[in-house]
């Protein structure tokens, strides 16, 4: 199949510099360079130097096959099945090297090169190698199929991803629904990249986005996981977050939360949810830490709450942290069949959500002792979060601001039972005739 030349940017008339890009990446591709091998940066790396933002990593193609470049790295090793990859760590940084590909063929009876794949048309494995011109052709948007060329320091394309980038389109290349059917992940792609460049959809490329989703249960739950955190912890959550829902995506993903979305009262659920996204991109904006157990205990607080219910409302009425207990497991059960949930979060998020019953221990020594518990500030962090739209949650987490503000000696008199009592007595009074509107907001929480 032939297609239209490449359109190649000089070095004098674009904007990429090797400052700008990451000195492990500039060595690699010079030590592939250097041993006979065509090297190109490649990707997002390119997109973003071309519109002026800071990359998050550089990935590299060459002609070079996985084996040889593992023979020029002593810090080089081979990963991936279903597609071949070498990694060349330098301390925390990785830089990725893919062979060039092309397109196999599907025939079984060929002698030539083929793709593995499944009866859904999923690609299993695809290890076709071939020149740049077949490795452009093959990737996924036109906008990620852009090459800097270390030779010559020339930008190539031979997809129009220039023009895309100009005009702010995300475009993929070839035929949509086939791409996406061979690999569902790239719904999930196509909404991340238009939420974080802020870039729309072309009319084929977004056609078959709010049809496809059910295609998302083919893929593995941990590999699911993994594009859940680039999805939500890349600074625009929030945007993603209604790219997934507007084209029906969100579902596929937490079933059970959208459940609870489409049913929610007075905006509650949407109403925390918004605000753990947005706080999550506050702090990814200032460069905080940001913990994923946080951001999974706010995506499927809902369904806690709903599992909790029904036991508080069954014969033998259970108390709230049994309740959390029982309910947080059915809810992680359920939860990681769709998409995987690391012990190191789903236990930490587990605690955050047994902390909010003890919060409402405000007398005695128990107020005390939880502020030494290694979850107390994401606890107290996540009731905030519920105080937006819960008025007995704000006057719980307004008594904890205020204890935390207090010295020693306030603290011991705020814990007395007849203050404690006053307090719990005017929460009362309050959540039965206050209206939302009327309260006021609390402090923004942490992650």
């Amino acid at each position: 199949m032939s297609h239209p030349q490449p359109v190649i940017i000089p070095r004098p008339d674009h904007n990429i510099s090797r400052a700008n890009i990451s000195p492990n990446a500039v060595k690699v591709l010079y030590r592939l360079r250097e041993a006979g091998y065509r090297a190109c940066l490649v990707g997002g790396g390119v997109r973003d130097l071309l519109l002026g933002r800071e990359p998050k990593d550089f990935d590299i193609a060459t002609d070079a096959r996985p084996e040889q470049v593992y023979k020029l790295f002593r810090n080089c090793r081979l990963i991936g099945r279903r597609f071949r990859l070498a990694h060349v760590q330098f301390g925390q940084e990785i830089i990725e090297v893919a062979t060039f590909r092309a397109h196999g063929v599907d025939d079984e009876d060929s002698d030539g090169p083929s793709v593995e794949r499944a009866d859904d048309g999923r690609i299993l494995s695809d290890n076709v190698y071939g020149n740049i011109e077949e490795d452009a052709w093959r990737r996924d948007f036109t906008i990620n199929a852009l090459y800097y060329d270390i030779a010559d320091f020339a930008v190539l394309d031979y997809v129009g991803g220039l023009a895309d980038l100009k005009a702010g389109l995300i475009r993929l290349i070839g035929d949509p629904a086939q791409h996406y059917h061979e690999d569902p992940v790239r719904l999930l792609r196509a909404v991340r990249f238009a939420a974080k460049l802020g870039f729309r959809f072309d009319s084929a490329t977004e056609a078959p986005l709010s049809r496809l989703g059910n295609l998302l249960e083919k893929i593995p739950a941990a590999r699911l996981f993994d594009e859940i955190l680039k999805l939500f912890m890349g600074g625009c959550a929030i945007q993603t977050f209604e790219l997934l829902r507007h084209y029906r995506l969100f579902g596929w993903l937490f079933p059970a939360t959208e459940r609870c979305l489409n049913h929610q009262q007075q905006h509650y659920p949407k109403t925390l949810l918004v605000r753990a996204l947005a706080n999550t991109d506050a702090r990814i904006a200032n460069s905080q830490p940001v913990n994923p157990a946080f951001l999974f205990a706010a995506l499927l607080w809902e369904p806690l709450r709903e599992q909790m219910r029904h036991l508080q409302t069954e014969p033998e009425e259970m108390d709230e942290f049994a309740a959390v207990q029982i309910a947080a497991e059915t809810v992680i059960q359920t939860q990681t069949r769709r998409v995987a949930l690391p012990r190191r979060y789903s236990l930490p998020m587990r605690e955050i959500w047994e902390m909010q019953p003890r919060l409402t221990a405000i007398t005695g020594k128990r107020p005390l002792r939880l502020l030494t518990h290694p979850r107390f500030r994401a606890g107290y962090d996540f009731l905030l979060l519920r105080a937006d739209a819960d008025q007995e949650a704000a006057e719980l987490a307004a008594w904890w601001t205020n204890f935390l503000a207090l010295d020693d000696m306030g603290r011991a008199q705020a814990t007395q039972p007849a203050a404690a009592k006053k307090s719990k007595s005017r929460r009362r009074r309050k959540s039965r005739s206050a209206s939302k509107g009327d309260q006021a907001a609390p402090p923004a929480p942490k992650t």
